[in-house]
């Protein structure tokens, strides 16, 4: 039976700092992907780390949890390329999720649907189909309007910059986890009706796959 979740004690953490990028020469296709960089790494275990891809379209402005990491190797925890494309170039980065967003309300979330590719032969009898690509998916939040809140003017310093950030979505403590990269859209315009709360909203659209795990 699955565990329901529910929107309370849910702790939004954004991208504050990234280091210099590492480039990537290999990733193994195993139960957790291998990475191996040009020169050795300072990561520890349970860092975050950003990554950007050619070959290995999966794990594209992916992120995720280092495990296992010794000299210049690292293994990507909890993500499975076993049948994934083969690897090309890219690079690795260290992300620090230093900005707590806390003025959220509501969220929902749009996009992430399949267009569907038809598979159907000049043999069938029906139509058939599979999934293809799917499309870009994307938060949308409404905010108590505080323009002096340091997670709203870090969303907007984001917006106005164009700047990708990575965020953290954290369900309960030591609850489940989804990261995800994605470009902000902050304008922080106050929003609302008679004596009713000032409020804003921001949207996120994610870029690449999210990485989730259970704790």
């Amino acid at each position: 039976m699955a565990n329901a979740k529910v929107w309370k004690n849910v702790a939004v953490a954004m991208q504050s700092a990234i280091a210099a990028t590492i480039a990537i020469t290999t990733i193994t296709k195993a139960a957790e992907g291998v990475v191996t960089t040009s020169a050795a790494h300072s990561y520890v275990a349970g860092d975050i780390v950003f990554i950007e891809a050619q070959g290995m379209y999966q794990v594209d402005q992916r992120v995720a949890r280092v495990k296992a990491p010794s000299g210049s190797t690292f293994t990507l925890e909890g993500i499975d390329t076993t049948n994934f494309d083969t690897f090309v170039s890219g690079t690795v980065a260290k992300v620090t999720l230093g900005t707590s967003i806390t003025t959220a309300t509501s969220i929902s979330s749009s996009g992430g649907d399949f267009d569907f590719i038809d598979t159907t032969t000049i043999h069938a009898s029906q139509r058939s189909q599979m999934p293809g690509l799917p499309n870009s998916a994307t938060f949308t939040m409404d905010h108590i309007w505080d323009p002096s809140d340091a997670g709203l003017a870090a969303m907007k310093l984001a917006s106005d910059s164009q700047g990708k950030r990575v965020f953290a979505f954290t369900f309960g403590t030591g609850g489940a986890k989804m990261y995800f990269a994605g470009y902000v859209g902050a304008s922080l315009l106050p929003g609302g009706q008679a004596q009713a709360l000032v409020t804003t909203n921001t949207a996120i659209t994610m870029n690449g796959f999210p990485t989730y795990y259970a704790s």
